[in-house]
């Protein structure tokens, strides 16, 4: 209950329904792209890699895949975009739940790591607070050095 776009949910609320969501979906898996991957493909062409190991770590083979946005993944089953589709449909709301979750789960480990970039609150958006820190500190490994602002505060411009 109280699926939705995970960006117009409390913290709080996504951490529930991200407990309900793996309690109760049938099967469900998480895809990544690691900074150097995006460096090399891009944006878009990582998050499609990414994509694919999210459905190809499913335990079950799903029939159809429903995607947010206006493009699909090569995927081995059929597939549809559909553009705004974690506001529209109910289990991309729950995808965009899990993901944003453990992304930002992921940021609040990386603050212990790198306590001075302040990465629990920014979450590792390009906040003013992010972007400031960036320029003072310098970028860390896990920073994506296709990005312009990691770009300029590697002086790689």
């Amino acid at each position: 209950q109280g699926l939705m776009d995970s960006k117009k949910l409390t913290e709080k609320k996504r951490n529930a329904l991200y407990d309900e969501i793996k309690e109760k979906a049938l099967c469900w898996a998480i895809g990544r792209a690691e900074p150097e991957e995006i460096d090399k493909l891009n944006i878009l062409w990582a998050t499609m890699k990414a994509m694919e190991r999210a459905v190809a770590g499913l335990s079950i083979t799903p029939d159809m895949v429903l995607v947010d946005g206006n493009r699909c993944p090569n995927l081995p089953m059929a597939s549809q975009a559909v553009i705004k589709g974690d506001s529209l449909v109910q289990e991309i709301s729950a995808a965009s739940i899990l993901a944003k979750v453990t992304r930002d789960r992921e940021m609040e480990q990386l603050d212990k790591l790198y306590p001075d970039y302040g990465f629990a609150k920014h979450k590792g958006y390009p906040t003013a607070l992010h972007m400031e820190k960036l320029a003072s500190l310098g970028a860390t490994p896990y920073h994506r050095k296709s990005f312009a602002p990691v770009k300029r505060a590697l002086n790689l411009v």
